[in-house]
């Protein structure tokens, strides 16, 4: 990583050499022939698309370096979380067969490698859903209650984390009967539900009290808001954090292991069905709230076709 970090600040201070050097040589060719109108004109113009060409190469190559970057936090990440429960499991797999272990312990050892497992199959499974919705441009066209989707991933999410009832807290500002209807494919958005709860989870820390509301905006739009009180985001960091691969730099987020591939699947989905996804935060260790919106319609509770 820091290797690229040096090749982005050497293409960086080589393009910037490269543009004043081009500026000093034009604008001494320019002022050599200005009295020829002909020659003028075009050194102005060649001038410019030199400059221009320049700039936009830099800009290029920092790009480059900075997605190849990401692409490589990207993969050391999922090395870790596919390595590490994997190698838990083998090292307790071993231990049962060289070992008479006592019954207690036994059952100890089967529950942490069956966390192990969901925690394997969780990684598998955001990868690919990252693939999945990244190619498919079609939403589906299935009705699906977007109130049951939440209350499906809450309950799964308790049962992940081992949560009590009141650390997740869902509230439905929806009309007395009726159901947010959404017309869509229900694995995607039980998967950006699920995401969005997973996020407000680990950087909760210890504490998690998560509030969950699922409110009508209009007649067209439903929203799912996720609000936790974790660390926070800083207002420049709002908009990056759905980018593919992208996690914020510090050492909380080191801490927090992740692929960088949650919230882009959120908005993903979100775009596919007709919305958008933004996050807002009043600052570092105040929490963080992110608001789903999808394009709805409301029926009486029951009628879902």
């Amino acid at each position: 990583m820091p290797g690229r970090r040096r090749q982005a600040i050497l293409f960086s201070v080589l393009g910037i050499i490269t543009i004043v050097l081009t500026v000093a040589l034009n604008i001494s060719w320019v002022v050599l022939n200005w009295r020829t109108g002909v020659f003028f004109v075009f050194g102005v113009i060649f001038f410019l698309l030199v400059i221009a060409g320049m700039v936009l190469n830099t800009i290029f190559l920092v790009r480059e370096i900075k997605k190849n970057e990401q692409h490589d936090a990207f993969l050391n990440a999922v090395t870790h979380e596919l390595k590490t429960p994997v190698a838990s499991i083998r090292l307790y797999l071993e231990t049962l067969q060289r070992r008479e272990i006592p019954e207690e312990k036994r059952r100890e050892f089967y529950r942490v490698m069956h966390d192990d497992t969901n925690r394997l199959m969780g990684t598998i499974e955001q990868v690919l859903e990252a693939s999945r919705v990244g190619s498919r441009s079609d939403r589906g066209s299935h009705s699906v209650s977007l109130a049951e989707v939440v209350a499906e991933c809450v309950d799964m999410a308790r049962m992940r984390h081992h949560l009590e009832d009141d650390a997740l807290h869902v509230e439905k500002k929806l009309p007395t009967g009726d159901a947010a209807i959404v017309r869509g494919d229900a694995p995607e958005l039980k998967s950006a539900v699920s995401n969005l709860l997973e996020n407000a989870i680990k950087y909760s820390g210890g504490n998690v009290k998560v509030s969950i509301e699922v409110e009508r905006l209009d007649p067209q739009r439903v929203a799912v808001r996720v609000k936790d009180q974790g660390m926070g985001i800083a207002t420049k960091e709002l908009k990056r954090i759905f980018s593919r691969f992208y996690r914020i730099p510090g050492v909380i987020t080191q801490k927090v292991k992740g692929t960088g591939l949650g919230l882009f699947i959120v908005r993903s989905v979100a775009r596919k069905h007709g919305g958008r996804v933004y996050a807002t935060s009043e600052g570092a260790g105040l929490g963080s709230t992110f608001t789903m919106e999808l394009e709805s319609e409301f029926r009486p509770k029951g009628v879902v076709s």
